[in-house]
């Protein structure tokens, strides 16, 4: 979408966890030294948290990354709110054992004696389990039995808790103070510094080609940053939302003022002044449609007397949400005179519709340009439901 526009190799700003971005502040790079030294010298438990949005998640893609997997099994849990018993199926699922009975205790024999057969082989087997403040304090109190799983010097499977401040919170509870004990390993990851906010963005466009901050002016940077609060996921957020918003008024920087929209449209706190200057433009357009509508009616009555009046209508409104657009003389949709050939882009209101604003826009609308709608805007995962707030980029058609 906008990767094209600004000449980038790729989008850099998407929410997705992707490891090629990986940006390693020191709080981070201690999260995953802390895995890479649990897991290598087979610590049992270790413990990763953070608020949300921080990068958990990017840090444990990372580390799966880099790992040799011939030397590894991965049990990656990413629903975390499962019973034990549920839990057990889970890793004999993905280890490939025949489940010989549904008694959990018999379950743990079994697969006691699988580990066993995996550490011969040199293989270590590790748990994952993401969103960890989510599992039952009942399932994490019986997670407790496989840290008995053991040789005589290392622990046969290897356990990473990845999860929010809560996580931290649970283990207090008097029921789980025997697991809290047994995590040998902990880090938790921070928000980052406003310095070190900075450095992410300027890192992740970086990666895909940009010049530096080129593309941000200072003033807007200023305003991700603080508006962010050191939370990776907000920054990329914003920075995506305003590289959307400044392709749609075919700027070549990111400005304070882009930013500034682009805050107020996920605050829900628009200027004033901003709003009541569309109010005026919305009025305006109302008047006029009122004296078009006046004009077509007096033509018409004209003409039932007989007279002969020779009238030019406007070709089309002003404002294209309020009638369709014109036809040109092939058919073909003509696009708003205001910007040739240029994306749209709209605010989705209360009651709006993807096809309603694609028909709007386009003067028609089906399922093949609701689609190429859609692979315009990473945001948009269902046609059939959009978020009011959410900017749309309608790109340039030409069919």
């Amino acid at each position: 979408m906008y990767a094209s526009y600004y000449k980038l190799r790729k989008e850099p700003f998407h929410i997705t966890p992707d490891p090629e971005f990986l940006f390693l502040s020191p709080s981070h790079k201690e999260a995953l030294g802390s895995i890479i030294y649990g897991v290598g010298h087979k610590k049992g438990f270790v413990q990763i948290t953070g608020e949300v949005g921080v990068g958990k998640t990017t840090i444990i893609r990372s580390y799966l990354e880099e790992i040799d997997r011939s030397t590894l099994k991965i049990i990656y849990v990413f629903n975390s709110n499962v019973s034990f018993h549920g839990l057990l199926k889970t890793i004999f699922r993905e280890m490939g054992i025949i489940d010989l009975t549904d008694d959990p205790v018999e379950m743990v024999n079994q697969l006691h004696y699988q580990l066993i057969e995996e550490y011969k082989k040199g293989i270590t087997v590790i748990l994952i389990i993401d969103e960890a403040q989510n599992m039952p304090v009942e399932t994490l109190e019986n997670i407790r039995m496989l840290s008995n799983l053991e040789t005589s010097t290392d622990k046969l499977i290897q356990i990473v808790f990845c999860g929010q401040p809560e996580f931290e919170r649970k283990l207090e509870l008097k029921e789980l103070r025997q697991l809290k004990q047994r995590i040998a390993v902990k880090a938790t990851i921070l928000p980052l510094t406003p310095e070190e906010s900075r450095d992410y963005i300027l890192h992740r466009l970086t990666k895909v080609g940009s010049e530096k901050a080129s593309l941000f002016t200072n003033g807007a940077l200023q305003k991700i940053v603080r508006e962010s609060r050191g939370i990776p996921r907000l920054i990329n957020i914003l920075c995506e939302n305003a590289f959307i918003t400044a392709m749609g008024y075919r700027q070549e920087r990111i400005t304070p003022k882009v930013v500034k929209e682009v805050i107020a449209d996920f605050s829900g706190k628009k200027d004033t002044r901003a709003l009541k200057t569309s109010l005026a433009s919305v009025v305006a357009v109302l008047l006029i449609l009122a004296a078009v509508l006046v004009y077509t009616q007096n033509n018409r009555e004209g003409s039932a007397a007989g007279k002969n009046v020779n009238q030019t209508m406007p070709d089309r409104t002003v404002d294209t949400t309020a009638a369709a657009p014109a036809e040109d003389g092939q058919g073909s949709t003509l696009r708003d005179a205001a910007r040739p050939g240029a994306p749209a882009m709209r605010v989705v209101k209360k009651g709006d519709t993807l096809s309603r604003l694609t028909k709007a826009e386009y003067g028609y609308s089906n399922r093949k340009i609701l689609m190429i709608v859609k692979e315009n805007n990473p945001g948009i995962h269902n046609v059939d439901r959009i978020e009011i707030g959410q900017r749309i980029l309608f790109p340039e058609m030409t069919e």
